[in-house]
């Protein structure tokens, strides 16, 4: 109750800007909350079900390679990859080029688990976009890679709203509460 008395009160009193950054907010965690329900309806975690598509969109990527694209710890992928390799999943072979590091790969065990949870992420998708069109969706889509990439420039350079340009910075009001 009070993460939404919070949001309302948020909503109220800031600029259409930040509902927007509220509203991807509250979208993001409703869809982690699903996600991780049906992850475990086919015996994984999220974090299981994210690895594993990685590594089969990425065939062979390093394992230290796929924990930075996920911005997680190496021990945390370690780990999760030690399960989906006791599950079948995946293996590890040695890197030719670096005896240290391993190479992350599918196994023939992982296709019928991928294809499920692919199915069950299209169906989750395809009913949280039930009300929109095409058009609608490609602009969506649109409109949060150009929010993602802002997002990274700021994040790479350090660069916060004192930092803009006068053409970037909003002349809408910012409410303050004393």
């Amino acid at each position: 109750m009070l993460i939404i008395s919070a949001y309302i009160t948020a909503m109220t009193d800031s600029t259409p800007s930040l509902e927007i950054g509220f509203l991807l907010s509250d979208t993001s965690r409703i869809l982690r909350r699903i996600i991780d329900q049906r992850a475990k309806e086919v015996g994984m975690s999220r974090a299981q079900w994210a690895v594993l598509a990685r590594v089969s969109r990425y065939e062979g990527l390093r394992q230290v390679d796929l924990a930075a694209q996920m911005e997680m710890e190496p021990i945390s992928v370690g780990r999760i990859i030690d399960r989906l390799q006791a599950s079948g999943f995946v293996e590890r072979r040695p890197d030719p080029a670096d005896r240290r590091a391993y190479r992350l790969h599918l196994l023939p065990a992982a296709e019928p688990v991928l294809d499920r949870v692919r199915a069950i992420g299209s169906i989750v998708m395809d009913r949280a976009l039930a009300k929109l069109d095409e058009t609608q969706i490609d602009a969506l889509a649109e409109a949060l890679q150009d929010i993602r990439t802002n997002l990274l420039k700021i994040e790479d350079t350090g660069e916060d709203h004192a930092g803009q340009s006068d053409e970037h910075t909003s002349t809408r009001p910012v409410s303050r509460r004393a």
